[in-house]
């Protein structure tokens, strides 16, 4: 009966029930966004592939980030453009989306025709209005770049100090109205200021994609931070 016993114990003890495992179930959706780029030729890249602009590097970046998803992307830019250009373009694409990410980059043009910089203030500051309003009036939604300094290439470079002190002024400017509506604002003009040919493209004049890159660099941290602000 004692022999029965210890076998029974044993065999018990032997055959424990086995332990659940459970099975986690990955649930995480990233961000979608749909982003707005507004701006003149450093927008769409000029003289550079099109993959290889400032938005495209970005997108591209963001999406690999597999915490956001760029859903789709419309670029309102042409090479040439001033500020009441831009305004003009916009209004006439009676634009009804809304955007998750907008950002805009206007002025060289204002400067580069001699335009009245109190006239870029109030036209910028109108299109600025717009971004906000197209971003759902999400102010963390609009990032402002700064205008790059083409007193540093080929083209520019002959009248760089003069170029210089205007870029500085408009982007004073815009700066000034950016921090007034507490937007993002991105200083890129400091990577412009460098006579390195690898930073401008064949034209002599616009950024080369490498100098978008930087660009980009500069921007992915903070962008990508304030997407995923719910």
């Amino acid at each position: 009966m004692k022999f029965l016993f210890s076998t029974v114990l044993f065999t018990l003890l032997g055959c424990k029930k086995p332990a659940q495992t459970t099975m986690t179930v990955n649930t995480f959706k990233p961000v979608t966004v749909k982003y707005l780029a507004l701006g003149d030729s450093y927008t769409i890249g000029q003289s550079v592939d099109e993959a290889d602009n400032f938005p495209s590097q970005l997108i591209s970046k963001l999406n690999h980030s597999d915490s956001i998803d760029i859903t789709s992307t419309q670029i309102i830019a042409k090479t040439g453009w001033t500020t009441q250009k831009l305004l003009n373009a916009m209004a006439s694409e009676n634009l009804t989306d809304t955007f998750g990410l907008v950002s805009l980059l206007i002025g060289v043009n204002n400067q580069y025709q001699g335009k009245d910089t109190g006239e870029y203030a109030v036209q910028f500051e109108s299109l600025l209005n717009k971004a906000i309003s197209l971003a759902g009036g999400i102010n963390k939604d609009v990032v402002v770049i700064a205008i790059p300094d083409y007193g540093y290439t080929p083209f520019g470079q002959s009248n760089q100090q003069s170029i210089s002190k205007e870029i500085d002024l408009f982007n004073s400017i815009n700066q000034r109205i950016a921090n007034r509506y507490q937007i993002t604002y991105f200083n890129i003009t400091p990577i412009s200021r460098n006579y390195d040919t690898d930073l401008v493209a064949n034209d002599g004049l616009h950024p080369s994609a490498k100098q978008y890159g930087l660009w980009v660099d500069l921007m992915y941290n903070q962008i990508k931070k304030q997407l995923l602000i719910q």
